[in-house]
């Protein structure tokens, strides 16, 4: 007979609030997934519009691809460590070093096309370079709640916040992070071989 304790209610509680909190995490993906899915559909849509010119990605964009990958592996690391009773402050410092060097390289890559002659504005502006610009930006502003979310998991773990029983929010930002991570190689992927298949 199963007998419920005090300690085992308030264990329940906590595991129901964790599920909810990641149905709710999910959600977000959920929509955002449509968001870009409306993004790279109106894309094509535009592309078969006339006046398009294919573009071909900045070297940076390349570095930032790397760096934003490697970062999942970290983020895989520190959820391993977690499980194992280690302390994941480490990894989830290194993933948040590695995010940052993700967006600092995709500014150098915006810079990189403005010196190429691809504006986002004005005169010169051409439909691709709008386009370019506003998906990476989409998934830059995304990613920058990544990066407060594991500004606060690298705090909390440096500060011993985790263990095997209680990594909840780790977990949370870990999924949202592979997230971003996928939702940047489809983008990639998409802005660099699109001009082959439509």
């Amino acid at each position: 007979m199963l007998v419920m304790t005090k300690d085992s209610g308030i264990l329940e509680e906590q595991l129901n609030k964790d599920k909810a909190s990641r149905m709710l995490m999910w959600l977000g993906i959920a929509s955002m997934v449509i968001f870009f899915g409306g993004l790279t559909s109106a894309y094509i849509v535009r592309m078969n519009g006339g006046n398009w010119k294919d573009l071909r990605l900045p070297a940076e964009f390349y570095v930032s691809t790397a760096l934003i990958i490697f970062s999942s592996v970290t983020m895989n690391a520190a959820m391993s460590a977690v499980r194992k009773g280690k302390s994941p402050a480490t990894f989830t410092s290194i993933t948040l070093l590695l995010g940052i060097g993700f967006a600092i390289f995709q500014f150098l890559g915006w810079r990189a096309l403005n010196h190429s002659g691809i504006y986002f504005t004005g005169k010169q502006s051409i439909p691709s370079g709008q386009y370019l610009y506003v998906l990476t930006w989409a998934h830059l502003m995304h990613l920058f709640g990544g990066l407060i979310s594991m500004t606060f998991v690298s705090i909390k773990s440096g500060r011993g916040g985790y263990g095997p029983l209680n990594y909840n929010g780790l977990h949370i930002a870990a999924i949202f992070w592979h997230f971003l991570d996928i939702l940047w190689v489809y983008l990639f992927l998409f802005l660099l071989f699109i001009r082959y298949i439509v």
